[in-house]
């Protein structure tokens, strides 16, 4: 996401500094940019040093925070710089962060995104920004390269509120879709076949349509792990507990997805649910 994210950003004209904790991926950026307009940095402090906006798309909350508030990149953001957040770091990180870079007297925009790598890529992301409204309106711009809508939706915090409701019904789609397929099968029909009736139903779902080449073929890239699947659930079961609103099917979809990990398959695509239930139910 983050690697799809810096190539529209260049193309859309803006020069781009880009870090990883792995550094053969933001060089790998870099030198793929044939404008010239994207610079890999070996330390996070230089990258984000005179810059406008400052980007962040990490694993979760805690490497986040790390890399955000470690001295280095909070003495390097300039008071005029706006700190967006785009990962699903949930809403205890994203408190820490308001917190720490607010000491600092530094702009904070909480800013998860829906979508997979094909919406960066075709510039249909939606994000979903809080925090001050003239924090956002600034973010908007570089955000319009890669997101056709940005909803402001309130507070720092309510943006990861948002992705955490937006990924509950994702998640449990994806938990319901694989049980599907894995009932269709064990009844005797095709995988494609019970695709193909399921995209022109009810349920057909944007989820579902984008979905059918991971769910069919264990080959195809891999866009979201269930590693992240399960940490995604954890937020949104913790959330749910400091809300007081009863998940059970979100609980019982996060018992699926961490039996598949436990199984050695959490670097699989989350569609590689599907697989696991079927292959649960022949053995």
């Amino acid at each position: 996401m983050g690697a799809a994210m810096a190539r529209r950003t260049a193309a859309a004209g803006h020069q781009v500094r880009v870090w990883n904790r792995t550094a053969t991926a933001s060089e790998a950026v870099a030198s793929a940019d044939a404008s010239g307009r994207t610079v890999a940095h070996a330390d996070a402090a230089d990258a984000v040093r005179g810059a406008d906006a400052v980007l962040t798309m990490l694993a979760n909350g805690d490497v986040t925070c790390d890399v955000l508030l470690s001295a280095g990149v909070v003495a390097a953001v300039g008071p005029e710089t706006v700190v967006v957040d785009l990962g699903t770091s949930g809403v205890e990180a994203s408190a820490r962060l308001a917190a720490g870079l607010g000491a600092a007297g530094l702009r904070y925009v909480d800013a998860p995104v829906s979508g997979s790598v094909p919406a960066v890529d075709a510039g249909t992301l939606l994000v979903m920004a809080s925090g001050t409204s003239g924090d956002v309106d600034q973010a908007r711009e570089v955000l319009s390269s890669f997101a056709s809508t940005v909803l402001h939706v309130g507070p720092v915090g309510r943006g990861q509120v948002m992705k955490l409701a937006v990924n509950l019904v994702v998640h449990n789609l994806n938990a319901a879709l694989s049980e599907s397929l894995a009932l269709a099968a064990a009844a005797g029909v095709r995988p494609e076949d019970a695709y193909d009736v399921l995209q022109h139903s009810v349920v057909g779902a944007p989820f579902v349509q984008y979905k059918r080449a991971a769910f069919l073929d264990p080959a195809a890239p891999v866009a979201m792990s269930l590693d992240l699947v399960a940490k995604d659930l954890g937020l949104i079961l913790e959330l749910g507990a400091r809300s007081g609103v009863p998940l059970g099917t979100t609980l019982a979809a996060f018992e699926q997805v961490q039996a598949a990990v436990a199984a050695g398959n959490g670097a699989d695509d989350m569609a590689g649910l599907a697989r696991f239930l079927r292959e649960q139910t022949s053995s």
